[in-house]
Order: C-alpha cells, then structure tokens, then sequence
C-alpha cells in the first residue's frame, strides 16, 4: 500500500537515532529523524507513518506528541521504545491507540513485527477513509438503494419499500455501483458490511 514506508525516530538521544535509521534504512524503510517532539510537529510527514517515540525527552514528552497528534487526527501509527516504563504510562500509552510499547535494549525481531502492525493499521485506515469519500458521493436517494440492496432485497421489494418502481431502483443501483467502483452484488456486500 505505502511504496516506501515512512518511519519517524522521535527521540532526544542521537545514538538511537543513528542506529535505528540505519538499521530500518538498511531494511528499506524511508526513515527520517527528530531530536524531539516540538521538531517533529514543525515538519509533520504529508504522507501516513509508523514513528518510534521515546517516552522521556526534554520539552515535550512522548505521550504529549501522541495526546496533540490524535487532537490533529494525523494518520500515524506509535510505537513506544523507552527505558522508563511503568504499568500506568504504559495503559497511557495504549488509551491513545499506541501499536506497542517496547522496552530498551530492544529486540530487533519485536521492533519489526510492531513496524509491520503499524504499516497493516494504517492500510486498513486508509481504505476505511476511501470507502468513506466513495460513499460520501451517493445522494440521499443512492444511499437508500444501497442500504436496503445490502440487505438481500429484490429489485421489486426495494422498489416497494421506497415507493419507486423496480426500474428505476436499477438505475440508483447502477448509479451507486459506478460511483464505488464495484462490479457485483457480492463487492457491495462486503462493502456494505466494512462500512
């Protein structure tokens, strides 16, 4: 879904940001990194992202920059990487849709596997965010052919039911299945039951 998956190291210690860019560059991420989290709000990515935040930086914390990054509804995935961690920050952490919370020294492999969560919520926020434009675009009369053909209805009980006859509710439904860009029944099913 992302071609080159964006990661963004928030952390105030140089050495952990060299190691892990290098080693998540090497891995074919774009990485870029940030000295702290006032740094990263002054240049926020255009594009989603999976960022490494460590949780005790000087100026603005971790749980901060992720407490004003849901207020921005910027579409970011956190993984927590600190050597300060408790039961509380921790529920924190996880309150504000945190992916994980790894402790330092870090295993490599557990680093990886919560960068590819990340990378698998993001693609799932973003169709969910498509399919909502898609369906944004149906007028009111076009939204109620879909709802009741969702529900198995026939050409003529949808017609009907909204007091139109069975030839035009196949032009709402044609209508409705160009503007999401579906072919089947079976494509408007399952988009009816993701939405």
């Amino acid at each position: 879904m992302f071609e080159n998956k964006l990661i963004c190291i928030v952390d105030d210690d140089a050495s952990v940001r060299d190691s892990l860019s290098l080693v998540l560059g090497l891995k074919g991420y774009d990485c870029r990194t940030y000295e702290s989290a006032e740094s990263f709000l002054s240049s926020l990515p255009n594009r989603p992202a999976c960022i490494i935040l460590d949780l005790k930086m000087t100026g603005m914390s971790g749980l901060e920059l992720q407490n004003r990054l849901l207020s921005l509804k910027t579409p970011v995935q956190i993984i927590f990487l600190t050597a300060f961690a408790d039961v509380q920050v921790m529920r924190e952490a996880f309150l504000g849709n945190a992916v994980d919370f790894l402790e330092k020294p870090f295993v490599l492999e557990q680093l990886l596997e919560s960068i590819n969560r990340s990378f698998q919520n993001l693609s799932a926020t973003t169709e969910n965010i498509q399919q909502n434009q898609k369906l944004s675009l149906l007028t009111p009369r076009e939204k109620e052919v879909f709802d009741v053909l969702s529900q198995g209805k026939s050409h003529r009980e949808i017609g009907e039911l909204l007091k139109i006859s069975p030839r035009t509710v196949e032009v709402h439904k044609a209508r409705v299945m160009e503007k999401l860009g579906i072919k089947t029944l079976a494509d408007l099913l399952r988009l009816s039951v993701k939405s």
